[in-house]
């Protein structure tokens, strides 16, 4: 329950604590399993159309009916039964089955945390198809913490002076502000700046890279693009080493003229994509003057784009071209996992907490059946901190990846806060990997206050890096010396394959 101290060591609850919450204006949440419709299509995507992508003679729209598609055609077959520039895109997606796509319409923010339908926490991947509107302090926040806690974010460029609404900012800009102006970090976060170009033509090539999954994936196998008046990146591997180039301008490669480049923060994907033609497929919205470069003869666009939204929605393991990067994010180390024979298995025992504190090692009273916070399924939980005062918890369980393997960590999270800041960061949680010595060899993700919302959320992250080696998974919950946050832990899991 938000706002009350726990019941085990210093906890006080009941009227008292009921009255500190409602009186510091935090709302009371109500704990619950997560809604099985929302985890039962795997890759959710939101197209962001709240930032002028409609603005002139642009159309980066999968559908004119918004929120939902599917209000237009809830069975599309081809691109025409959805309206817009991006609905082959769209389109081609929903027939998979493996994907809901939702558009955050005109008018709208952008937000994460909040009970809106809308709101990226709702979402594996979104997608900035030309932005023409400089996002808020408020939106940069909502889409660096996103990405931050394992989000997947397509940043779609246009070329310098491609101001389609007339309001002095164009998509290089407004990318390169989201990247160098925020709350979160701003020290090149991704590892590249968008270059102030227009390149009127040309095709960029892909690198040979036969075992990235971006360029090698599911639809198809990508080897040029398209530039009709369009930029590129120039790459800082100093600042993210996971940053990686995978299409440049001929003549370009290594940090310069990098068309299409991938990189990681904290624990979500970033793609960026040097023009917006390549995206568009000729059809949408009556007086649009628009260009099909998504059939174009001479580029595999589709592919590309299609392969890097499975990629940023965590549906394939690899593509980012290397550790995860950023002051946020880390650094991941170890050794190369997969591309070896490896048994499929679950490692982490007790992975509900319903032994106790068996096979984990945690602060007292962390695992609990306390009936103040519930559990998402059965009755023990691993609760973090919640006293309201200046308090370090702690839980941890060391565990051997075999060599070979392909390694993925989840866990569902729940915070609660009676903190009423909508800025701060005042108590954090950090999800670690250790080596047997205890150093630090990557943190996952940073969660804080911001983060609470009613309901489990479930946290993914690919520890493939650390095959062949015993780490140990650790949670660290920092709380504050005023108002409590909780963060609670349930239904753990590291699969291997």
């Amino acid at each position: 329950m938000l706002g009350s101290g726990k019941s085990r060591r210093r906890r006080l609850i009941g009227a008292i604590a009921v009255l500190g919450a409602l009186t510091t204006g935090a709302a009371v949440h109500a704990v619950q399993t997560a809604p099985t419709a929302a985890a039962a299509t795997t890759n959710r995507v939101l197209f962001d159309d709240a930032h002028a992508e409609e603005a002139g003679n642009a159309d980066w729209i999968i559908s004119t009916s918004k929120p939902d598609p599917l209000a237009q055609n809830a069975s599309p077959s081809s691109e025409t039964d959805w309206t817009g520039a991006l609905s082959s895109w769209g389109v081609t997606l929903q027939k998979t089955g493996n994907y809901s796509l939702k558009t955050l319409p005109s008018g709208s923010s952008i937000t994460y945390g909040t009970s809106s339908a809308t709101d990226l926490q709702n979402f594996n991947t979104f997608v900035l198809p030309e932005p023409n509107i400089l996002l808020t302090t408020a939106e940069k926040t909502a889409v660096m913490t996103f990405v931050q806690n394992g989000g997947g974010l397509f940043l779609i460029s246009d070329h310098t002076g491609s101001d389609r609404n007339n309001d002095g900012y164009d998509s290089p800009a407004i990318i390169n502000d989201l990247m160098t102006n925020n709350s979160v970090d701003s020290t090149d976060p991704f590892g590249f700046s968008v270059d102030l170009l227009n390149i009127s033509s040309g095709y960029p090539a892909a690198i040979s890279d036969s075992t990235n999954a971006v360029l090698n994936g599911s639809f198809g196998t990508v080897t040029k693009s398209l530039f009709a008046n369009g930029t590129t990146a120039t790459l800082k591997p100093a600042d993210n080493s996971a940053v990686k180039g995978l299409l440049y301008r001929t003549g370009y490669s290594g940090n310069t003229g990098a068309f299409f480049a991938t990189s990681t923060f904290g624990s979500g994907r970033v793609a960026f994509w040097g023009d917006s033609s390549p995206i568009d497929d000729g059809t949408g919205q009556s007086g649009n003057t628009l260009y099909d470069g998504w059939n174009d003869s001479g580029a595999t666009n589709a592919a590309l784009a299609l392969n890097a939204t499975e990629w940023l929605s965590g549906a394939t393991s690899s593509g980012g071209g290397g550790s995860t990067g950023g002051s946020t994010g880390g650094s991941t180390g170890g050794s190369t996992g997969g591309g070896g024979t490896c048994t499929a298995a679950q490692l982490l025992a007790n992975p509900g907490f319903e032994s106790g504190n068996t096979s984990w090692t945690a602060s007292s009273g962390v695992i609990t059946t306390s009936s103040s916070e519930a559990a998402r399924t059965g009755s023990y939980k691993a609760w973090l901190d919640g006293y309201g005062s200046a308090t370090t918890d702690t839980l941890s369980q060391s565990v051997t990846i075999p060599s070979g393997c392909a390694a993925a960590l989840t866990f569902y999270l729940h915070v609660d806060t009676a903190e009423t800041t909508t800025s701060t960061a005042y108590d954090t949680l950090k999800a670690q990997v250790l080596n047997s010595s205890g150093t630090v060899l990557g943190t996952l993700a940073t969660y804080s206050n911001l983060n609470a919302a009613t309901g489990y959320t479930l946290r993914s992250f690919d520890l493939s890096s650390y095959a062949g080696q015993t780490v140990t998974l650790k949670f660290t919950g920092v709380e504050g010396s005023t108002l409590q946050t909780s963060f609670v832990i349930d239904d753990t899991a590291l699969n291997v394959s």
